[in-house]
């Protein structure tokens, strides 16, 4: 039987604080370039919400939510031609970040 786990990649972006205006828009057009690559099944892109409770972490600057078929997929992506270019022309833009990379369960 075919598994029907998905692979999920969670990257959140600690942009540097003295960017300008210009500088976070080449960012969003980075990061929003890499929902062409073909092996994505979901893409979002977002800014922290403004929900506030204690467990929640709001100190990131923009999170990128990507799911993929399986491994595979996301490994394509990992050296996909436009997220090569994306980390080349936005790296500097960013203090860190953070990523978290898991798969679906089954039940």
């Amino acid at each position: 039987m075919p598994t029907t786990k998905k692979f999920v990649h969670v990257v959140n972006f600690y942009l540097k604080p003295d960017l300008s205006a210009a500088d976070v828009k080449k960012f969003e057009e980075g990061v929003s370039s890499l929902g062409k690559i073909e092996s994505l099944i979901v893409f979002n892109v977002g800014k922290p919400a403004a929900t506030d409770r204690p467990v929640i972490d709001r100190s990131y600057s923009y999170c990128l939510l990507t799911v993929f078929n399986d491994e595979a997929g996301h490994d394509v992506y990992q050296e996909h031609p436009v997220h090569l270019e994306f980390i080349e022309n936005c790296n500097m833009l960013w203090d860190k970040v953070v990523i978290f990379d898991s798969e679906t369960i089954e039940l």
